[in-house]
């Protein structure tokens, strides 16, 4: 008596992994955006700066992650510290205008 069905029966068989026998095509990766604060050493990351700040949130007022940003992870440890500190002395807010 057989217990358990082997859901793997069809190994070694081709299933068509190249995407493109199924109409779609292959993902292509794009260029790694640099470091905006590493390409200019005279841009600084400062809480007290809005507008540096406000274009690393999103409009629900989450702050963007290293992937989308491009940052470095210490420029991007960094900026989350300075939006921190800016929310709370209410430079930035914590949460999106609701009307």
């Amino acid at each position: 008596m057989k217990r358990f069905e082997n859901k793997n029966s069809d190994r070694g068989q081709d299933r068509g992994g190249d995407f493109g026998e199924r109409g779609g095509e292959r993902r292509s990766f794009q260029k790694r955006k640099g470091c905006r604060f590493c390409a200019e050493p005279g841009f600084k990351i400062d809480y007290k700066d809005k507008a540096t700040l406000s274009s690393f949130i999103t409009e629900r007022a989450k702050i963007v992650p290293r992937r989308i940003s491009g940052l470095c992870a210490a420029h991007q440890r960094e900026l989350g510290v300075a939006i921190k500190r800016s929310r709370h002395l209410a430079y930035l807010l914590y949460t999106s205008v609701q009307n």
